[in-house]
């Protein structure tokens, strides 16, 4: 039997509540597909500041790098200073575990509702590959005469050809396994020096994949095709900045920030890859038993996917994708069903195996061919 050694943070808000329903969603796995995980809590976040003063330890970095995967609830709090726990914690962990990719899947489930009109699942199915350790959100920045009518504010935008390159060949390997086609996501005709970059990243690594094909959208336009014609994408590759905002977007269109699912990938094996639904902390309606858990799970099946365990985490994905079907709606009150509740229903779907397939491959498996061949080549 094979066993996993988890770090878990619960973090803050809805965060340790979508997250204790992921474990007990990962209990019910272990049984039904023969594998069992070590789990180890590490207190990050809000409130964990509040109390200690301490953002992350050198403990905390210990625990996570020895860890085989990491599992994020959420994190945040309107007691916290913005920006304070994003750079302290979340930007800080991206960049010591090295985690290359923040992968977000784009798919709409049958029977999930979505505010497009006449949208199908057929035609809702892309992955959006962001850059995840360069871009505005590590670039340098300064103010001066601060406080003034004379301020003025800097904030770079940091892009390496390293950074681009193994962000793009990533995507050009996941298409080959989907339907082989890359859309670099850019606003080249402003940010023209780093636009340079990525285009010349997509044409040089493309030669590697002459069989995927290419294509590329300003950003902007993506924010009006993703809407209302998302089967024109396949998988999306885009920088930090750009790739946080259309994510959001498309986590609407697939049903809501409450369905999204994300990893934080390393993709060389030399350091701890990171789990997370990108729903936020979301403190107005922490401990209402409110939260939607589904992309807490999807999460989890991602997870699963990346440790080898596929079976499982196709189980997850169906079995959550069956449950979101079901519930009146997607989020707060009107899901009709407590956050336990949804949790146990996809556990109660998962060990009867009724949840029907899904259309399309299945993208854990996708995931875990591209994982293990990047592993191969380092």
């Amino acid at each position: 039997m094979k066993n996993h050694n988890l770090a878990v943070i619960p973090g803050d808000g809805v965060g340790p509540e979508v997250t204790a329903v992921a474990l007990s969603i990962l209990d019910a796995a272990e049984e039904q597909f023969g594998f069992s995980t070590m789990r180890t809590e590490v207190p990050l976040g809000a409130d964990h500041f509040l109390e200690t003063g301490n953002l992350l330890t050198e403990e905390a970095i210990e625990t996570l790098t020895s860890s085989d995967a990491i599992m994020f609830g959420a994190i945040g709090s309107p007691k916290v200073t913005p920006g304070v726990l994003e750079r302290g914690i979340i930007l800080a962990l991206r960049g010591s575990m090295r985690q290359a990719i923040n992968l977000r899947p784009v798919r709409l489930y049958p029977g999930v509702p979505t505010p497009i009109a006449g949208l199908t699942p057929q035609r809702c199915d892309m992955v959006i590959v962001r850059e995840n350790t360069e871009g505005a959100y590590v670039g340098t920045g300064s103010t001066v005469h601060r406080g003034t009518t004379a301020a003025v504010a800097t904030q770079e935008s940091i892009n390496t050809w390293y950074g681009v390159e193994r962000a793009v060949d990533f995507a050009f390997r996941l298409a080959q396994q989907r339907r082989k086609k890359v859309t670099l996501c850019h606003k080249t005709n402003v940010l023209v020096q780093a636009g340079a970059l990525w285009l010349e990243a997509m044409r040089v690594v493309g030669e590697r994949y002459p069989d995927v094909e290419q294509d590329y959208v300003h950003v902007d336009a993506m924010c009006m095709h993703l809407p209302v014609s998302p089967e024109r994408f396949d998988v999306v590759v885009t920088d930090n900045l750009f790739g946080d905002i259309v994510t959001d977007l498309g986590a609407v269109v697939q049903g809501g920030l409450g369905v999204a699912s994300s990893g934080n990938l390393n993709i060389d094996g030399s350091a701890t890859s990171m789990f997370e639904p990108i729903h936020g902390s979301a403190p107005d309606i922490a401990g209402k038993g409110w939260a939607n858990p589904a992309g807490a799970a999807l999460s989890l099946a991602l997870l699963l996917s990346t440790l080898g365990e596929g079976k499982a985490a196709a189980a997850i994905e169906r079995a959550t994708a069956a449950v979101l079907a079901e519930l009146p709606g997607l989020a707060g009150e009107a899901m009709g069903m407590s956050t336990t509740g949804v949790g146990e229903r996809i556990i109660a779907v998962m060990q009867s195996d009724e949840a029907p397939g899904l259309p399309g491959d299945s993208l854990m498996e996708q995931l875990a061919v591209v994982q293990a061949g990047l592993r191969d080549r380092a």
